[in-house]
């Protein structure tokens, strides 16, 4: 399981977007979002970096 820190995810448009980010690579992907403290919680087979990549490419910061 992957905690994330997300920054910039300031609306349910943007909850959704990191949740389509994650599972457009991993389908089965079970993605928690809790915009108000930034977390995101992952449970993937896929690694951190691959994740990260994926939230990242839609233009949030990962910490």
């Amino acid at each position: 399981m992957l905690n994330l820190q997300v920054e910039g995810m300031t609306c349910g448009h943007c909850e959704r977007t990191v949740t389509r980010a994650v599972r457009s690579i991993d389908p089965a992907a079970e993605v928690v979002v809790d915009r108000s403290s930034g977390r995101v919680t992952v449970q993937s087979s896929l690694d951190a970096d691959a994740v990260r990549q994926a939230i990242e490419s839609e233009g949030y910061r990962v910490t």
